[in-house]
Order: C-alpha cells, then sequence, then structure tokens
C-alpha cells in the first residue's frame, strides 16, 4: 500500500525515533509499505518518520545511481534500529533533496566514511563500513530516525533563502505526484 509522505513542518520529522523488537506489530507489511512508497515517488531512501511513524527503521535502494556512483550497485537494504557508530572525520560536500521536502535541492557536507551497526527485516546484527555515496545516502535516512532534515546543516543565510519555500511545502503549496501529508 502506498502511504502518504510526510512533509516539512509535520512534528514527527522533528522526533528521535524508539527502537523496534521482532514482535512490532505487522513488521513485514509496514517495510513493504515503505518499499511501495519510496518506489512510488522516485525516492532511493525511506525513513519511518517519512510516513508518520516515529520508530527506527530506514530502506534504501540506490541501484537507480549505479551509474553515476558504482558502489551503490546492488545496494538495496532495510535498516532497523541503527546506530552511526563511526563517521569518518574527512567530510565531502554534495546537493541532496528529500521526499519530504519536495522542491529543495541543496548542497550539505558530511562525513565521506561511516560504520553502522543495525539489524535487517530478519533481526539479523550487521557492522558495515561505508563510503561515498552510499554513506551520504544511509547518513540522510539515518538523520530521519534522529530528527534531523538536510536543512538543519544549512548556514543560517541558506536557511532564510528557502524560508518561503519551506512554508510553501508546510502549507501544501507543492506540486508532486506522489501523496504527501500535511502537518497538523
Amino acid at each position: 500500500m502506498i502511504l502518504p509522505v510526510v512533509v516539512y513542518g509535520h512534528p514527527v520529522l522533528r522526533k528521535v525515533a524508539e527502537d523496534v523488537d521482532s514482535n512490532y506489530e505487522n513488521l513485514p507489511q509496514l517495510l513493504e509499505n515503505m518499499w511501495e512508497t519510496m518506489y512510488r515517488a522516485d525516492g532511493i531512501g525511506l525513513a519511518a518518520p517519512q510516513i508518520g511513524l516515529p520508530i527506527r527503521i530506514f530502506v534504501i535502494d540506490g541501484n537507480e545511481l549505479a551509474e553515476d556512483y558504482p558502489e551503490l550497485a546492488g545496494f538495496k537494504k532495510t535498516f532497523i534500529n541503527a546506530k552511526i557508530t563511526f563517521p569518518e572525520s574527512n567530510k565531502c560536500t554534495e546537493a541532496e533533496g528529500c521526499l519530504s521536502l519536495p522542491g529543495i535541492r541543496e548542497e550539505v557536507t558530511r562525513p565521506s566514511r561511516i560504520v553502522i551497526s543495525y539489524v535487517d527485516e530478519n533481526f539479523q546484527p550487521h557492522e558495515e563500513a561505508y563510503e561515498g555515496f552510499a554513506a551520504r545516502i544511509i547518513q540522510h535516512e539515518y538523520d530521519h530516525v534522529e530528527g534531523k532534515l538536510f536543512i538543519d546543516y544549512l548556514s543560517s543565510l541558506r536557511k532564510r533563502l528557502i524560508k518561503g519555500k519551506l512554508n510553501s511545502i508546510a502549507l501544501g503549496k507543492v506540486n508532486v505526484d506522489y501523496k504527501i501529508k500535511l502537518p497538523k
């Protein structure tokens, strides 16, 4: 089932999400819905807070970008209860966008390499290192479960310059081809 994507201004996007366990109600269906919602919105990642659930789950499929970023070939994963344990001090800057901030793309500086621990959809534990654009996508989605948005990394000047766009998003004055859920 395709779910509406929560947009800027909704309080769930600013909550630190809670861990879940293997008994989380209808988890397989939730994951299926997240994948379907992400693909319908032409996203490469989606976090549970973006569909209104303050839980520590996100999904990523970077295959679409593999031509430009070879490290994304075959990169399709579910991350549950993730914790970034080692962000590298080397950083890189790239443009980012977000389904919850439609129409906004900004340059964001992030660590170029991370180590992340998480459990997968079968609750098998993993600790893996990622670099390049894979690390960037993970950090972007991870921020959602930490109650952060990529715009939080912008300078105060850049934030002022996009304030009108942010207000329009919060009011639903956006042109997207996927369902959205406005702030209450």
